[in-house]
């Protein structure tokens, strides 16, 4: 296995931990050394049932005068920084709920740093248990609070959870089956299920995520010790060029290599008997969603959330990692929980931004206006913990049931549903002319060929990172001059439309191969006399900005089943239908509404063979062929739209 030098590593390993595992950027509002000055520190090793001790932080207010809910987080990140005498510099979900005083404990999950056990990737629910011995991340978090509600001293017996990404999905598992204590649940781009976000989408594999496999995959030396430093390395690719990069290696099976760990300087961290790692094979030898994947998402676990626990569900409506994980979680307690307190928040945010305090709000190029992060924090988070924790549950939070920034009008909007109760399918169809058009005209088809040796990339400004962010809100101008990007639009608006809900591209095409991807972006084409904002790059004018506002891809071979794949039959029309998560943006006067189509996203996911084969993880170089491409003009994409 390849090795990335200790600084670069450092690096890396700070960065993933501060945006999954919501440490807020410092700001003038904390004064230093806050938390050590206020709260006092204890780490213990709480037995779950089954006899293993899971390592757990507990920061506890220094005025003892009156008692405290408690606030917990479950990581695979690191509760760091290890010993009594280490302090964060900021605890809890925001500024606000850590000066106001209360109870704030981290845990490392079972199996990750200085927690007992073996650690599994998102490890499966298991309903109905019936011995000490059936153990997972719910019975976890049950026996902890169990724990913590009889031995912290002054906490008012309520206990809340959240967290940001890998955290949020332990706090969506918080609460099935949840202990009596727990009153509120704060899931915040939280992973819903890897066949769909993060590692997959739609089962495409997103190489994105290659260089972060490690850090789920590699087994801990003596696999169930504790360990208070980080036991894995990330891929060094040996270059700053993502896209040759990966171009070069050809084929995913060519990468193996990189997860391969018996090699002459690394045999001694290694359990014994494990010569690679464990996550890369499971993602290599499971191309389908089959019962490995069905098994580990917590989705279809969500119809018995308890009625006890509250919920509020955070999201980011340019979250490049975990956009799929919130809005399923929010739908399906909301569908088949209906007596439960469930709400949604999703704002202009990418991966975790809303727990960062600053005062301009932008997504790469895109600003969004001031204060926005501010305003959730202190306004709605802290305001929902407050009330199910600090007060009696009852009555009105003053909160909606759905709090959405419209990303096009630049304001927050509240709703009593989500979607909206007034939004209605509208539909529009491609034409051969490059329009989207409100009526379909006669039906004809429109070809490109998609060469594999020049596949189209998700960005012009692709950079060797843990995962792409900006790209979400990129200028997609570079794209739509390409001749393998099909490109539709409107005129010029007339008047708002505004997008409130899903999106399902309904498209009609064919291939002269067995195998296809199929991407679909929705685009916001800015007039010529928009104004510059500051964080635009330099070569780019926000005037004709082609704004990606949301994007998503379809495997073909997944077209009718995502656990039974099935060729193309060469040259004949087929449906494929794609749904693109959840929008709320206004497409204002003066602008237009356009879609792009393309069959490569690179290498935001990997390369399709454009032939078909039964695992791509396994594909030859020979399987590998550029193909022609069709679309026809019976093709649609219907929009969920708020009438005015």
């Amino acid at each position: 296995m390849k090795h990335i030098p200790p600084y670069f590593l450092i690096l890396a390993l700070t960065t993933i931990c501060v945006l999954s595992c919501n440490e807020n950027v410092q700001t003038d509002e904390v004064q230093e050394n806050y938390v050590a000055r206020n709260y006092t520190k204890q780490e213990v090793d709480i037995e779950m049932r089954d006899g293993v001790k899971l390592h757990t932080t507990i920061y506890s207010p220094k005025d003892t005068s009156r008692e405290y809910p408690i606030l917990m987080q479950r990581t695979p990140y690191s509760s760091r920084p290890y010993g009594e005498d280490q302090f964060r510099e900021q605890i809890g979900p925001n500024v606000h709920l850590m000066q106001e005083g209360n109870i704030i404990v981290y845990q490392d999950v079972r199996g990750r740093w200085m927690s007992e056990g073996r650690y599994d990737n998102m490890r499966a629910f298991i309903p109905n248990k019936t011995t000490k011995d059936e153990v997972d991340e719910s019975s976890d978090t049950y026996d902890t609070i169990e724990w913590l509600v009889n031995n912290v001293d002054n906490n008012n017996g309520k206990v809340g959870v959240w967290g940001i990404s890998y955290p949020g999905f332990y706090a969506t598992y918080a609460t099935v089956d949840a202990h009596p204590a727990l009153k509120a649940a704060s899931p915040q781009a939280c992973i819903g299920d890897f066949f769909f976000d993060d590692f997959h989408h739609n089962g495409a594999y997103l190489l994105s995520y290659f260089r972060a496999t490690s850090l789920f995959g590699t087994p801990r030396p003596n696999n169930e010790s504790p360990i208070d430093t980080a036991w894995y390395t990330l891929p060094d690719i040996g270059t700053e060029d993502q896209y040759q990069f990966f171009l070069d290696s050809g084929p995913l099976q060519n990468l193996n290599a990189f997860f391969e760990y018996e090699t002459a300087d690394t045999p001694k961290i290694r359990p014994e008997g494990v010569t690679d790692d464990y996550f890369w094979n499971e993602l290599k030898e499971h191309p389908n969603y089959d019962e490995l994947w069905q098994s580990k998402g917590i989705i279809q676990h969500l119809k018995d959330v308890k009625s006890h626990v509250a919920t509020m569900i955070v999201g980011g409506w340019f979250d490049a990692e975990d956009l799929y994980g919130p809005l399923e979680t929010y739908k399906n307690i909301e569908k088949y929980n209906q007596g439960n307190y469930n709400t949604m928040v999703f704002g202009p945010w990418d991966h975790g931004a809303w727990a960062r305090r600053k005062g301009r709000n932008a997504v790469g190029n895109y600003y969004f206006g001031d204060s926005i992060s501010e305003f959730f924090q202190e306004k709605i988070e802290t305001k929902f913990f407050n009330h199910f924790l600090k007060g009696d549950g009852n009555g009105e939070t003053g909160l909606p049931e759905a709090y959405v920034f419209d990303s096009g009008t630049k304001k927050w909007a509240t709703h009593d549903a989500w979607p909206p109760k007034a939004s209605v399918k509208k539909t529009f169809f491609l034409s051969a002319d490059q329009k989207l058009t409100k009526t379909q005209k006669d039906i004809s088809k429109i070809q490109f060929v998609s060469d594999i040796k020049k596949p189209v990339p998700y960005s012009e400004d692709i950079k060797t990172v843990f995962t792409p962010r900006k790209y979400m809100t990129d200028d997609q101008r570079f794209a739509a001059r390409r001749s393998d990007v099909l490109v539709f639009e409107t005129d010029v608006m007339e008047e708002d439309l505004t997008l409130a809900g899903d999106i399902m591209a309904k498209l009609n095409v064919a291939t002269t191969g067995t195998a296809a991807d199929w991407i679909v972006k929705v685009i916001d084409v800015h007039p010529d006399d928009a104004e510059t904002n500051e964080e635009m790059q330099d070569h780019l004018k926000l005037a004709n900005y082609h704004l990606m506002v949301r994007s998503e891809v379809m495997r073909g071979r997944f077209r009718n089943s995502f656990s039974d794949p099935e060729p193309f039959e060469p040259n004949k029309k087929t449906v494929i239908n794609l749904k693109l998560q959840d929008v709320f943006h206004t497409i204002k006067k003066g602008h237009k509404l356009q879609v792009q189509v393309q069959s490569t996203w690179f290498p935001l996911i990997d390369m399709n063979p454009q032939t078909y084969v039964d695992n791509i993880f396994k594909a030859e170089e020979e399987d590998f062929k550029t193909q022609t491409h069709t679309v026809f003009t019976d093709s649609s994409i219907e929009f969920s739209v708020l009438e005015p």
